[in-house]
């Protein structure tokens, strides 16, 4: 009985290490989304957690991979880049997709960049996505129409 007994608890130690990491990782759901032929795979923070924790906390994002922020109503948003080490720039976008401004900001920093108007989302990239592409406000992000509602 004596063997045993250390492979039964080899055993639970991993089914916790399974389980821990699976209730750590929580992973979002993404979405793909077009900008001027721009193709992005956007992860989704649709829920007051998600979009406090936004990408805090990461090494990197992929090349052509974002976040969106979904807002339950429109509303004069900020951002900042609290325990967040990602050069990240944000595109504020009014309901219907048309972004209202672009803002570059620095990791760890805690100035708040402000939407210049009423925005129903925030799409988070890499620093200088958007400007590299030649996306600017008034251009339109499509695929919104896809989206789960904000909660």
């Amino acid at each position: 009985m004596g063997p045993r007994i250390p492979s039964i608890v080899t055993t639970w130690f991993v089914a916790l290490a399974f389980c821990a990491a699976g209730a750590a990782a929580d992973p979002l759901l993404t979405y793909p989304l077009k900008i001027r032929g721009h193709s992005i795979r956007a992860e989704i923070a649709n829920t007051e957690q998600s979009r406090r924790l936004g990408l805090m906390h990461r090494e990197r994002l992929a090349e052509d991979s974002g976040m969106l922020f979904i807002y339950r109503e429109p509303e004069h948003a900020a951002m900042w880049m609290k325990n967040t080490r990602i050069p990240l720039s944000v595109a504020f976008l009014d309901a219907q997709g048309r972004i209202l401004n672009i803002e570059d900001m620095e990791p760890f920093s805690e100035r708040a960049h402000a939407s210049r108007g009423l925005a129903s989302y925030a799409l988070e990239m890499n620093r200088g996505w958007f400007s590299k592409r030649g996306i600017r406000p008034g251009d339109r992000v499509e695929g919104l129409g896809k989206l789960p509602a904000a909660q």
